[in-house]
């Protein structure tokens, strides 16, 4: 076991210093880059804190891998009425979810 700060501690305080102390002591032409390095570092944070465990168990269990995945629903096996049409399309959502939970957080808001 790993002693604390974590990585996902030293990021997020990484990333407040550069927010809060070095941004506003940079050149403007130099803004944009800075705050890109620290929507970098949050989506790094949320990847460590991602559990992409159980997804990729049913993804495993289903079709192995998402290529296999990918070439079984364009094979027709889970097409709208057959039988694991809804497990596929729910795994699919939770996919989704959870890419977006690390790259884009804010589009899953309601």
């Amino acid at each position: 076991m790993l002693e604390a700060p974590d990585a996902a501690d030293l990021l997020a305080t990484a990333r407040e210093a550069l927010l809060q102390k070095l941004l506003p002591a940079l050149p403007a032409h130099l803004h944009y880059e800075a705050r890109m390095a620290a929507n970098a570092m949050a989506i790094a944070a949320r990847e460590i804190a991602a559990d992409p465990a159980p997804i990729e168990a049913r993804l495993s269990a289903l079709a192995g891998d998402a290529a296999g995945l990918a070439a079984r629903i364009r094979a027709g096996e889970f097409a709208p009425g057959t039988p694991r049409h809804i497990e596929v399309a729910t795994l699919l959502r939770d996919m989704a979810r959870l890419r977006c939970s690390v790259s884009a957080p804010r589009a899953l808001r309601d």
